[in-house]
């Protein structure tokens, strides 16, 4: 059974089991390979790495725009249209409205950008391997890393269940009361509430130290 982050000594300490670690550590791994500093093309291949973790939500995801800027308004300034969106969530536009500075915004910003959150992820995965006795200890200077980690694959989660409103969390939260026990697509929602949770947790843990 999980427990909150709290300060301990100079350590911020957080109990989870080892099922617990095993989804937490897969989902970062998901998301830090989305984020890789560019060796590829983008829009290379057509595999999603949150594909198997919404397979079972259905007509619970919100209803997806039509556009790409229905969705995101200035995606796509400078990028393929075929983009991941959870993308544009973790590296907005620096221009939603020119264009031409929106590209060359992304062009010099962007990788150093990916290798930063990319970084922040590792140190987020090396932390749940040094568990040891279901404790995740981390250290002060660690902890702002774990932290930006957590944010960002809360946010490819939540692109993922179409969560970019208020609105849309009322919808899902609506579809959520119409499931039965044991729709797969709870558990995806546990999920999300989980690192949610964990995310607010370590942020109180740093604000009360």
């Amino acid at each position: 059974m999980a427990r909150a982050f709290q300060p301990d000594g100079d350590l911020l300490v957080a109990l989870l089991d080892e099922q617990e670690r095993a989804v937490l550590r897969g989902l970062l791994e998901q998301v830090r390979g989305l984020v890789q500093p560019a060796e590829r093309p983008e829009g290379a291949g057509s595999d999603d790495p949150f594909e198997a973790i919404v397979a079972g939500l259905g007509e619970l995801s919100t209803a997806a725009p039509e556009t790409a800027e229905d969705a995101l308004p200035g995606r796509g300034f400078g990028l393929d249209a075929d983009r991941d969106p959870a993308l544009d969530r973790l590296f907005p536009a620096g221009n939603r409205e020119d264009e031409q500075e929106a590209a060359e915004f992304r062009r010099f910003t962007e990788q150093g950008l990916r290798r930063r959150k990319h970084d922040n992820l590792t140190a987020a995965v090396a932390a749940l391997d040094a568990v040891e006795g279901d404790e995740l200890r981390l250290t002060r200077a660690q902890a702002p890393a774990v932290l930006v980690a957590l944010t960002d694959l809360r946010l490819v989660m939540g692109e993922r269940l179409g969560l970019r409103t208020d609105e849309d969390a009322e919808r899902l939260e609506q579809a959520v009361d119409e499931l039965d026990e044991d729709d797969p697509a709870l558990f995806v929602l546990a999920v999300y509430d989980f690192v949610t949770w964990l995310q607010e947790s370590l942020t109180q843990a740093l604000m009360a130290g």
